[in-house]
C-alpha cells in the first residue's frame, strides 16, 4: 500500500472539546493536516517526548512501556493511522525484533501511537483513503495565531522579569512537581533566550 508520511506540526487547546487538545499531524508533500483530537495526558507525554531536554522525576507510562520494548530487544519501525471510523482514527505500532527481524504488529489508540513514535524517532503513515476523509488544507500562520493565548503571552511577559537562574529553578520545580505544562513553558524562554546570546 502507498503510505503518506506525516510529521507532527504541533499541539494545541481543541476548540470543539472542552479539556482536550488538537494533535496536528501534516503530509509532507501536500501540506494536508490531520487534526486529531487527544487527551491531556497524550498531549503532554507526546509534548515530553519532542522535548528531549524535560526528564519527569517518575517515568510515564510512554516512557515505562518504551523501556519494556527496547529491553525485550524490538525497537519501533513505524506507526501507521490506517483507517478513521466516525471520527475515531485506528492505528498500529510496527515492532521488529532487533536480531530475529521477526514483525509484531499491535493495535493502539493514534495519541498513543504517537507519542511512542516521538520516543522512538518513528516515522508515522496514513493512508491515501484518511487523508481524504479527514485531512484539511489551511495555513499554518493561522494556527499558530489560534494557539497563542492570552494567557501564555501573560506568563512569556512574567518571564522575560526573571534572571536565568530564576527561570532554571522554576523549570527544577515544575519538573519536580510534574507541571508538564509549565515546565514546557519555561524550557521555551530558556532557548528563546539562548538564541538571543548566539
Amino acid at each position: 500500500m502507498d503510505y503518506k508520511r506525516l510529521i507532527i506540526r504541533g499541539i494545541s487547546y481543541s476548540q470543539t472539546q472542552s479539556g482536550a487538545y488538537a494533535l496536528l499531524l501534516e503530509h509532507e508533500e501536500t501540506n494536508v493536516k490531520l487534526p486529531i483530537v487527544i487527551g491531556n495526558f497524550e498531549a503532554q507525554s507526546i509534548s515530553l517526548g519532542l522535548e528531549k531536554d524535560i526528564h519527569p522525576p517518575r517515568p510515564l507510562t510512554h516512557d515505562l512501556f518504551s523501556k519494556f520494548v527496547t529491553s525485550a530487544n524490538f525497537e519501533l519501525t513505524s506507526v501507521i493511522i490506517y483507517q478513521i471510523v466516525d471520527g475515531v482514527f485506528f492505528s498500529n505500532l510496527n515492532f521488529q525484533h532487533k536480531e530475529t527481524k521477526n514483525e509484531l504488529i499491535l493495535d493502539a489508540r493514534t495519541s498513543d501511537a504517537v507519542a511512542m513514535a516521538v520516543r522512538f524517532d518513528a516515522p508515522i503513515y496514513t493512508t491515501q483513503q484518511v487523508l481524504s476523509e479527514a485531512g484539511i488544507l489551511l495555513e499554518l500562520e493561522d494556527v499558530s495565531k489560534e494557539e497563542e493565548s492570552p494567557e501564555i503571552e501573560e506568563k512569556e511577559g512574567d518571564l522575560s522579569t526573571l534572571s536565568n537562574a530564576e527561570i532554571q529553578k522554576l523549570l527544577d520545580d515544575a519538573v519536580r512537581e510534574e507541571d508538564f505544562d509549565a515546565a514546557l513553558e519555561l524550557q521555551k524562554e530558556i532557548k528563546r533566550r539562548n538564541k538571543k546570546i548566539e
